[in-house]
């Protein structure tokens, strides 16, 4: 295989990459949408199976006190870590965590929905190995495509410790945060490769600062409304703990977080106008610099929708697991909006 080949195999590669990481969001959407984080209570297996059991009286009679014992030595080695790295606070919220204490119950459908969203966890792992083994091709003519893919790869497999302290954790907020938070670097990064082997040789062009402004501030202001979404979650977690049964008053009860959350809301939507204004008033109707913010202002409606229903439907579950999709992409697509302001493949697209 010539150089040129291997090198659109490394492309294709990486799209089918970055598709499968947004299934990926979407697997992690529906586990916590149905509260089936703890399906799996051990990690890599699931109760000490490759293929989980699909009865409890498959599982020895003592696994609720084995998987809490495991859980708590899990716990303990990482709060050693935080103490290590000087996050004092959060080792000793850990430590006092007493929610890591209860036992979780077998539940077949919450043990197969999770295991489902480690399998597409897995798959993705081998796409961003197979992304680093064949980036190598592009290695004369872009080293930072190489790097960074190897750099994925690492990440990824942090991502996936990381996802056993969610699980050992018993989805401590912080932690699932910074899960999250881990998951969109991975996206990003799987989507520059891809551009940067797109658009290699192509000539730059330049566009107005006041646009890079504005698309680095909205893309800030996504990351933390997707920050304090994952906090907005774990309170109505605990709010559901308190209110079982009564899903009507769970958002009610969630507090500021969830105002604030809603009202940052707002400013996503003002800033991503000022975006759209600007991107249609520099950039030609068919530029891909158009296409992109016309399909992140659809996700951003879409959005307001889906936070709508969650809001006053009560929580359902569809409406939860799009809610986490939508919001991945509409970071995906500002991320691909900004690279595409420093290149692009046809410099007619620029408005003079």
């Amino acid at each position: 295989m010539n150089k040129t080949r291997a090198q659109n195999r490394f492309r294709k590669i990486n799209l089918i990459t970055i598709i499968v990481l947004f299934v990926l969001i979407l697997a992690g959407g529906v586990v916590r949408s149905t509260g089936s984080g703890m399906g799996c209570p051990d990690w890599p297996k699931c109760f000490g199976c490759v293929v989980p059991p699909t009865n409890v009286s498959q599982l020895p009679k003592d696994y609720k006190q084995k998987y809490v014992a495991q859980r708590l030595a899990k716990n303990q080695k990482f709060a050693k870590a935080l103490d290590a790295l000087g996050f004092h606070d959060l080792a000793m919220r850990l430590r006092l965590d007493r929610s890591i204490m209860v036992p979780e119950e077998f539940n077949a459908a919450k043990t197969w929905t999770e295991y489902v969203n480690r399998l597409v966890g897995v798959t993705t792992g081998f796409l961003l190995m197979a992304c680093a083994i064949w980036s190598v091709t592009w290695w004369r003519k872009s080293k930072t495509i190489v790097l960074l893919s190897v750099l994925n790869l690492m990440l990824v497999g942090f991502q996936g410790w990381l996802g056993s302290i969610v699980v050992s954790s018993n989805l401590v907020s912080w932690i699932v945060t910074v899960h999250m938070l881990l998951a969109l670097a991975i996206l990003a990064i799987s989507i520059l490769t891809y551009h940067l082997a797109k658009v290699y040789g192509k000539a730059k062009i330049q566009t107005k600062g006041i646009i890079y402004v504005v698309t680095f501030a909205c893309i800030a202001i996504s990351i933390v409304q997707i920050s304090m979404g994952t906090g907005v979650r774990a309170t109505i977690d605990a709010v559901s703990v308190r209110l079982s049964g009564y899903r009507d008053g769970w958002v009610n009860s969630a507090g500021q977080v969830f105002l604030e959350h809603r009202e940052l809301s707002i400013l996503v939507l003002l800033a991503n106008i000022m975006l759209y204004a600007l991107i249609r008033k520099y950039f030609s109707r068919h530029s891909i610099q158009q296409q992109m913010m016309s399909f992140n202002f659809l996700i951003i409606m879409l959005q307001i929708v889906t936070g709508i229903v969650l809001a006053y439907l009560a929580l359902p579950p569809v409406a939860q697991m799009l809610h986490v999709l939508l919001a991945s992409l509409m970071f995906g697509a500002q991320f691909y909006l900004l690279l595409n302001l420093y290149r692009s493949a046809n410099t007619a697209e620029v408005r003079r």
